[in-house]
């Protein structure tokens, strides 16, 4: 009555079947994963081919035209001392070059750039100085392309001439601190800030405490002093050709045309026709410094964590 329960049969290969719906399985995960793996060497192999050039790349383009009468061009593409952008020594190195050249003409600077640090800025600017003051048979030109402001304008002050399109974007002769403010936000997430200083302003300006009106005023100090100095170095490069405007030094910031007007350049003009009519000499050789990939890579990584940690607590001195 209570009998042992027959098991069922197995179909006729259906063992076989599963069997072979595993392996196929396992053929398919064994194909993918080598597909994945060539893909990954592939690129392992270019990274560390783009490695090798970068590495034993010098950084300097050479051209058969400066063999013969030219006119130089240095370029200063992007925001100054900043990720991506360029940097003092990397144009000063180009200056150099280009004034050096005994086949240069005249040496032209193209500036796109939204401005920067301010360090950076003057020593482009004193450098410009001491070369155009060393080679006093060549001068140095300036051509603003989209923008040319912050800066981007401290250099151009430097040059004998500054030329641009109608519609470049010229100005914004200020300077600008940066932070942020957490205050309330710790509060509501109720989350205590706990710092430990040695100095009774090394906080200053901290953006998870509270705006301190002596440290406020101190920091608007120095951004006034840095103004200043941004100030006499265009009135320095400019001298007589500025008009009297009282938003000259506001941080505004004018059309090409408008700066034409006001003194900020003196024409218009792009880098062929400066070089042409205005040089004389339509042949233009780039002695602009381009890194190495690895030296800009490792720049960049430097400058990217240095700025940060500072942007965190107080932000840089920005003209821009």
């Amino acid at each position: 009555m209570f009998g042992k329960s027959k098991a069922t049969p197995a179909l006729p290969g259906s063992n076989q079947v599963a069997s072979n719906d595993v392996l196929a399985r396992i053929a398919e995960d064994y194909v993918r994963e080598q597909k994945w793996r060539r893909y990954l060497r592939s690129a392992f192999l270019v990274l560390f081919l783009l490695f090798i050039i970068g590495l034993f790349s010098s950084g300097q383009t050479t051209s058969v035209d400066a063999a013969k009468p030219h006119t130089a061009l240095v370029e200063v593409n992007g925001a100054i001392g900043i990720p991506g952008g360029v940097f003092a020594d990397q144009v000063n190195a180009s200056l150099r070059k280009a004034f050096e050249s005994t086949n240069s003409k005249a040496v032209v600077v193209r500036i796109n750039s939204p401005g920067g640090s301010p360090v950076q800025s003057d020593e482009i600017y004193v450098e410009m100085k001491r070369l155009r003051a060393l080679h006093p048979s060549k001068p140095l030109h300036v051509v603003v392309s989209d923008i040319c402001a912050s800066g981007g304008y401290y250099i151009a002050a430097a040059g004998d001439q500054i030329y641009g399109n109608p519609a470049s974007i010229v100005g914004s002769i200020g300077v600008r601190m940066d932070s942020f403010g957490f205050v309330e936000a710790l509060e509501k997430v109720g989350v205590e800030r706990r710092s430990l200083t040695a100095g009774a302003n090394k906080s200053i300006l901290d953006p998870f405490l509270p705006t301190q009106p002596d440290q406020q005023a101190h920091a608007q100090e120095m951004l006034d002093i840095v103004h200043q100095q941004f100030i006499a170095k265009v009135k320095a490069g400019r001298g007589d050709r500025l008009v009297e405007n009282p938003d000259l030094f506001t941080g505004l910031f004018w059309s090409g045309e408008q700066a034409k007007a006001l003194g900020l350049i003196d024409g218009f003009g792009s880098l062929d026709s400066v070089a042409r009519d205005v040089i004389g000499q339509e042949t233009i050789v780039n002695y602009t410094y381009r890194p190495p990939l690895f030296e800009q890579f490792m720049r960049d990584l430097g400058v990217s964590l240095g700025q940060s940690l500072s942007s965190v607590f107080a932000g840089g001195l920005k003209l821009q």
